[in-house]
């Protein structure tokens, strides 16, 4: 099992390069059972902070790989020394290449109507043999649950990509995922956009500099309420404040 570097608001996370995620996942996948993944970034741990549920199901999660330069400065401060980033928006591409030279399957869950479909068409153009096993927007709601976990199930996905946001898709990964017989159920957030073309993700310059919630907050400034959550964190680590509200 990976490493837990340190713990943060409550939520473990775990010191993995990208790479090591995809042999986990291949391991997993030839194991069998469930195995939820999440991308943990600064949003996710000051929700995580204030909601319980949600940081028991973070907890409960098989691998909280670190997603944003912020979880990386922190870990840093607390002594752990995280040696990569491991972003939704990475893995989306990277484990569809990896999926298509080994034969898995990949359902894509969530983002708006069309954006899974164009999403899925545009991987298999750049990996020929990826075999994807459904594309279905649907919601988190409660309601639609029996039907996705259907649709799923019925398709013999090995990984389930959910691009419902957080706090969003990982609750219901961490509800769900065992009953849709996927090994792997990864909470991807807007990753289904970068890749449709529906977002521009930064330039690598910028997402080297850990720069990129800055290009995302320019493009869509209409963010500026949950950007402030990022201030507030760095705030909370450097007075030692890292931990569960409740």
């Amino acid at each position: 099992m990976p490493t837990v570097a340190c713990d943060l608001m409550g939520v473990p996370i775990h010191d993995v390069t990208p790479d090591e995620t995809i042999n986990l996942i291949a391991r997993w996948i030839e194991d069998g059972g469930s195995h939820q993944i999440a991308t943990v970034n600064p949003e996710f741990l000051m929700q995580a902070r204030t909601h319980p549920s949600f940081r028991a199901a973070l907890k409960r999660a098989a691998l909280c790989v670190p997603d944003g330069i912020g979880v990386m400065w922190a870990a840093r401060l607390r002594g752990a020394r995280l040696r990569e980033r491991v972003t939704g928006s990475d893995i989306v591409p990277r484990l569809s290449r990896a999926a298509a030279q080994r034969g898995w399957r990949i359902f894509y869950l969530g983002a708006a109507p069309g954006v899974a479909e164009r999403t899925a068409e545009i991987l298999q153009s750049r990996h020929p043999g990826l075999r994807v096993a459904g594309c279905y927007a649907g919601s988190p709601d409660p309601v639609e649950a029996p039907e996705i976990i259907a649709r799923v199930r019925a398709s013999q996905a090995e990984i389930l990509f959910v691009a419902y946001g957080a706090p969003a898709q990982d609750l219901w990964l961490d509800q769900h995922l065992a009953q849709t017989g996927a090994a792997v159920g990864i909470g991807v957030g807007g990753s289904f956009d970068f890749v449709a073309g529906v977002a521009k993700r930064a330039p690598r310059w910028i997402q080297r500099l850990g720069l990129e919630w800055g290009y995302r907050l320019l493009r869509e400034p209409w963010r500026w309420r949950r950007q402030l959550a990022l201030p507030y964190f760095a705030w909370l680590v450097l007075v030692g404040q890292d931990k569960p509200k409740t």
